[in-house]
């Protein structure tokens, strides 16, 4: 995962260095275009979509705009899962997931240039560092060697709705390819509530929705509607349209969710 777009041949660069260093190993996209130097996105993309893979996947993300500062470059496990990038708080999600629910976590600044590329640009270390240090290990190096081990890993902060009795109020954190407001309000939040879902009212820049709705289809095409996203967050779309461009909505906008009386 990057924020490098795909015209300037940096992501292909990163898979002959890893094909290069071990050939066996299968590569896959999650995507490489996360909004230039946005760590929170990449938090966000990374925490709904990490569950998905099986044990002992490496994921390099790079999404780096501390890139040749001294902040470190990392190699972490948490869980099951192996992570290579930067030490910048892209991995806040899963580290807090992960630490409520016990898992394991460990963390290893990648300061072993045997495990880099002979020469290193200060400013593509998805090239030169993240990329061969991923390739080693999926070669079979223990990442124990790759590093030395810390236990401070850079964590950002991550809104949390606000509950009272029979109201919920969140933020927009996230803005989908087809435009959809996606609030940091989940499926546990909703059921607080106590209240059936078509009966709660839904308030964001002014507009009201009424009730909220399991599929895009059981509204008309134009209609704002509030639904479960499919990793279970409430999320604003416009049916067949962009709820960003329709009520103008932003990152930091207010959502509300409370109670109808029933």
């Amino acid at each position: 995962m990057t924020d490098f777009g795909l015209k300037d041949g940096n992501v292909g660069v990163m898979k002959g260095v890893i094909y290069g260093i071990a050939p066996e190993t299968t590569v896959i996209d999650l995507t490489h275009q996360v909004s230039p130097q946005n760590v929170v996105e990449a938090n966000y993309i990374l925490t709904r979509s990490i569950p998905y893979f099986p044990p002992n996947t490496i994921h390099i993300f790079v999404v780096d705009p501390g890139v040749g500062t001294d902040r470190r470059p990392m190699a972490a496990i948490i869980g099951d899962q192996a992570f290579i990038g930067p030490d910048n708080g892209a991995l806040t999600g899963l580290i807090e997931t992960a630490r409520d629910t016990g898992k394991p976590c460990r963390f290893f600044h990648l300061d072993r240039p045997k495990y880099w590329l002979p020469v290193v640009s200060h400013i593509f270390h998805g090239r030169d560092i993240f990329s061969p240090a991923a390739a080693h290990l999926s070669a079979g190096v223990p990442v124990e060697v790759l590093g030395t081990e810390f236990f401070d890993p850079i964590l950002i902060e991550r809104p949390k709705p606000d509950h009272t009795k029979g109201k919920i109020v969140g933020e927009i954190i996230y803005i989908d390819h087809f435009g959809s407001l996606v609030s940091n309000i989940d499926q546990k939040d909703v059921a607080l509530l106590n209240s059936d879902p078509r009966n709660i009212h839904i308030l964001i820049n002014g507009h009201k929705i009424n009730g909220m709705v399991n599929a895009f289809g059981e509204r008309a095409p134009g209609s704002l509607v509030c639904l479960l996203s499919s990793t279970g967050v409430v999320i604003i779309s416009i049916v067949n349209g962009s709820a960003s461009d329709v009520i103008n909505g932003q990152i930091g906008d207010v959502i509300s969710l409370e109670a109808a009386h029933e």
